[in-house]
C-alpha cells in the first residue's frame, strides 16, 4: 500500500519537467492520475513549450506503474477547461484527492512587449493557479473527505532576486508572491473541510523553463542576476525529484496537520 493508493490526484503542467516528476512520484505510491497541460506555444514564452507527445510520454509512464490516468490538453487560463477536467475526475476515477498546480511560464530577456509579457505571466502563473483551486476545491468540498493541495510557487516567491532588467522576472516575482498569498487565503478557507493548503517554494531546477538558450544568453548578458541566485549549498539547482519528494510528504497523511506552510527546497537561496 502506497501512501496515495486510492486517490486521485490533479496535477497542471504534467507533460514534462517537474509536472511529470510529481506525477510519476505520486503514481508510484499509488494515485491515479488527471495529467493536466497546455501541450501549446504562448507567444511570450522565449523557449519551447511541451507538446503533445510529450504528454503521451508522461501518461505511458503513469501506465507502466499501473495506475490509470487522464490526459487533459487545457490551457490553466481556461476556467471552464479545468472545471471539465474536474468533472472527469469525478466521473471516471472517483474524485480528487489531491491538487498540485504546477503550470507555469518564465520568459528570460528582451521582449517585444512589456506589457503582453507581464499580462501572459500573470495569467498563466497567478490567474491559472486560481483558476485551478476555483475547479477542484468545489468538488474536495462535496466529497467531504479532506484532501491535500500543493501551489508550486518558487524561491521568488519569497523574495525579490533575479529580477534584474528582465519583465518576464518581474512578472514572474510578482505572480508567484501572489501564488504565496493565494495559498494562505485558501488554507484559511478550505480547513474547516480538512482540505489543507501548502505552497512549494524551489530554487532553480533543472527543466527546460531554465535549461534552455533564453535563460543562457539572459545570463551571459546580464551576470549580476546570476550573482542573485546563488544558493548557499554549493550546489547550482536542485533536482525535479526533490521537489516530487517535498510533495509526497506534504500532501500525504504524514502532513496531515501541516496546512498554510511555505516550504522552501532551496538549498538555502532564502538564507543566504
Amino acid at each position: 500500500m502506497g501512501r496515495f493508493t486510492g486517490r486521485t490526484a490533479f496535477i497542471t503542467g504534467a507533460a514534462r519537467g517537474q509536472g511529470r516528476s510529481h506525477a510519476l512520484r505520486l503514481a508510484a505510491e499509488g494515485a491515479d492520475i488527471v495529467a493536466i497541460d497546455i501541450c501549446a506555444q504562448i507567444e511570450s514564452a522565449t523557449y519551447d513549450l511541451a507538446t503533445p507527445e510529450d504528454l503521451d510520454e508522461t501518461v505511458g509512464e503513469i501506465e507502466k506503474l499501473d495506475r490509470r490516468v487522464i490526459p487533459v490538453r487545457a490551457d490553466v487560463r481556461d476556467l471552464a477547461a479545468l472545471e471539465a477536467a474536474a468533472a472527469e475526475a469525478v466521473d471516471h476515477l472517483g474524485g480528487i484527492d489531491v491538487v498540485i498546480a504546477n503550470a507555469g511560464i518564465a520568459p528570460s530577456g528582451p521582449t517585444p512587449d512589456a506589457e503582453q509579457t507581464f499580462r501572459e505571466v500573470i495569467d498563466v502563473n497567478l490567474v491559472g493557479v486560481w483558476n485551478t483551486l476555483r475547479a477542484t476545491a468545489p468538488t474536495m468540498i462535496e466529497q467531504g473527505r479532506g484532501g491535500a493541495v500543493v501551489l508550486i510557487s518558487s524561491v521568488l516567491g519569497l523574495s525579490g532576486r533575479g529580477s534584474v532588467g528582465n519583465v518576464g522576472g518581474e512578472a514572474y516575482v510578482a505572480a508567484k508572491h501572489g501564488v504565496t498569498g493565494l495559498m494562505k487565503a485558501y488554507a484559511n478557507r478550505l480547513a474547516p473541510h480538512a482540505i489543507r493548503v501548502n505552497s512549494i517554494h524551489p530554487t532553480g531546477v533543472p527543466t527546460p523553463m531554465i535549461d534552455n538558450e533564453a535563460v543562457r544568453r539572459f545570463a551571459a548578458e546580464t551576470p549580476e542576476a546570476v550573482a542573485g541566485m546563488i544558493n548557499l549549498m554549493d550546489v547550482p539547482w536542485v533536482e525535479t525529484q526533490d521537489v516530487s519528494a517535498a510533495i509526497a510528504w506534504v500532501a500525504s497523511d504524514e502532513g496531515r496537520y501541516v496546512t498554510g506552510v511555505s516550504l522552501p527546497v532551496d538549498a538555502g537561496f532564502l538564507v543566504k
